[in-house]
Protein backbone atom coordinates (compact mmCIF):
# COMPACT_ATOMS: atom_id res chain seq x y z
CA UNK A 1 0.00 0.00 0.00
CA UNK A 2 1.15 3.53 -0.72
CA UNK A 3 0.12 7.06 0.20
CA UNK A 4 1.60 8.37 -3.08
CA UNK A 5 -0.93 8.27 -5.93
CA UNK A 6 1.60 8.84 -8.73
CA UNK A 7 3.80 6.02 -7.42
CA UNK A 8 0.78 3.71 -7.19
CA UNK A 9 -0.25 4.64 -10.75
CA UNK A 10 3.22 3.85 -12.07
CA UNK A 11 3.29 0.50 -10.29
CA UNK A 12 -0.20 -0.36 -11.55
CA UNK A 13 0.73 0.40 -15.15
CA UNK A 14 3.97 -1.62 -14.93
CA UNK A 15 2.25 -4.55 -13.23
CA UNK A 16 -0.41 -4.68 -15.94
CA UNK A 17 2.28 -4.66 -18.64
CA UNK A 18 4.38 -7.30 -16.87
CA UNK A 19 1.55 -9.72 -16.10
CA UNK A 20 -0.41 -8.83 -19.26
CA UNK A 21 -3.67 -8.87 -17.29
CA UNK A 22 -5.94 -5.99 -16.25
CA UNK A 23 -5.06 -4.60 -12.82
CA UNK A 24 -7.05 -2.28 -10.61
CA UNK A 25 -5.68 0.68 -8.68
CA UNK A 26 -7.84 1.16 -5.61
CA UNK A 27 -8.00 3.24 -2.45
CA UNK A 28 -8.87 2.06 1.04
CA UNK A 29 -8.40 3.98 4.28
CA UNK A 30 -6.42 6.73 2.52
CA UNK A 31 -3.89 4.35 0.98
CA UNK A 32 -3.56 3.09 -2.59
CA UNK A 33 -3.13 -0.51 -3.64
CA UNK A 34 -2.90 -2.51 -6.84
CA UNK A 35 -4.03 -6.02 -7.65
CA UNK A 36 -5.16 -8.07 -10.64
CA UNK A 37 -8.73 -7.06 -11.41
CA UNK A 38 -10.07 -10.62 -11.35
CA UNK A 39 -8.83 -11.03 -7.75
CA UNK A 40 -10.49 -7.87 -6.41
CA UNK A 41 -13.95 -9.43 -6.13
CA UNK A 42 -16.47 -7.22 -4.35
CA UNK A 43 -14.07 -5.78 -1.79
CA UNK A 44 -15.03 -2.62 0.06
CA UNK A 45 -12.62 -0.33 -1.82
CA UNK A 46 -12.82 2.75 -4.00
CA UNK A 47 -11.68 1.88 -7.53
CA UNK A 48 -9.44 4.66 -8.86
CA UNK A 49 -8.61 3.18 -12.29
CA UNK A 50 -8.30 -0.12 -14.14
CA UNK A 51 -5.23 -0.62 -16.30
CA UNK A 52 -5.69 -2.92 -19.30
CA UNK A 53 -2.34 -3.83 -20.90
CA UNK A 54 -4.00 -4.48 -24.27
CA UNK A 55 -5.37 -0.95 -24.36
CA UNK A 56 -1.83 0.40 -24.84
CA UNK A 57 -0.61 -1.98 -27.54
CA UNK A 58 2.19 -4.59 -27.36
CA UNK A 59 4.79 -4.39 -24.58
CA UNK A 60 8.38 -3.61 -25.61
Amino acid sequence: MSHDLSLAQSHAFQLARTLMVPVTLFEVDGEFGVMPSDELDDADVVVVHEYDPYQFGPAH
